[in-house]
């Protein structure tokens, strides 16, 4: 009788392991039965179960050959392939955040950023600033037709169109505040707005900071974009 695998088995229980919290962690965030950041750790411990059951995987193919005498092709397999998906959804999550630098904090003006009224969420600087001009060189400040109590309230009207939520507004200074929840691990970035005079017009400045991480695979840059279209449709409607 041929001996099983002990590589192909354990292979098939990291695939199981991996694929389960994979879906564990974003599922308990959104019941509400985790913290954003304990559901990104289950979730980070099922990508590298992932990664371990894809390399198992590939041991346990080679070790059940047809001339090994040992049996569990089947359980070699099914690790691998589970392994296979939860490395390939991430890979696939990830792809936004190829090349762009690990930083968290995006800004059309890093000259003069928008400032927020929590003291501890200051610019942090001239290193962040050089590199989003490096990858982000399509940010600048957004120029609008007008008067700033137009583009204020246009501004305004955008960032919930986009399900932002305003936190502070200041008309008169012409600044807002907000907070956009990401979809799936619920984690909270911050957004502040500056609307100025500019040449007859106004001059709209947006700031998108990450609470958490280095790095945000683009998601700030991605969010500032989105809100310039909005403001771009509702110019053009």
């Amino acid at each position: 009788m041929e001996s099983p695998s002990r590589v192909a088995s354990a292979a098939r229980l990291a695939g199981l392991l991996g694929i389960g919290l994979f879906a564990l962690g974003p599922l308990a965030i959104q019941l509400g039965l985790a913290s954003p950041f304990v559901g990104f750790r289950i979730f980070g411990l099922g990508l590298l179960a992932g990664l371990a059951a894809l390399v198992l995987g590939l041991f346990g193919i080679a070790a059940t050959r047809s001339s090994s005498g040992r049996e569990g092709r089947a359980q070699a397999l099914t690790g691998l392939l589970l392994g296979a998906v939860v490395v390939a959804c991430v890979a696939f999550a990830a792809r936004p955040g190829i090349g762009v630098p690990a930083i968290n904090d995006i800004t059309t003006d890093p000259a003069d950023p928008p400032a927020f009224s929590d003291p501890s969420r200051s610019y942090p600087g001239a290193a962040f600033a050089e590199a989003q001009r490096a990858a982000y060189p399509d940010l600048a400040p957004i120029g609008l037709e007008g008067s700033p109590e137009a583009a204020f309230a246009a501004s305004l009207a955008a960032a919930q169109e986009l399900g932002w939520e305003i936190v502070r507004q200041d008309a008169e200074d012409g600044v807002f505040e907000a907070t956009d929840t990401t979809a799936i691990f619920r984690f909270v970035d911050d957004v502040s707005v500056r609307v100025r005079p500019d040449a007859g017009g106004a001059k709209v400045d947006v700031r998108s900071k990450s609470r958490d991480g280095k790095g945000d695979l683009g998601a700030n840059a991605a969010r500032i974009r989105a809100f310039r279209d909005a403001l771009d449709s509702r110019r053009s409607s």
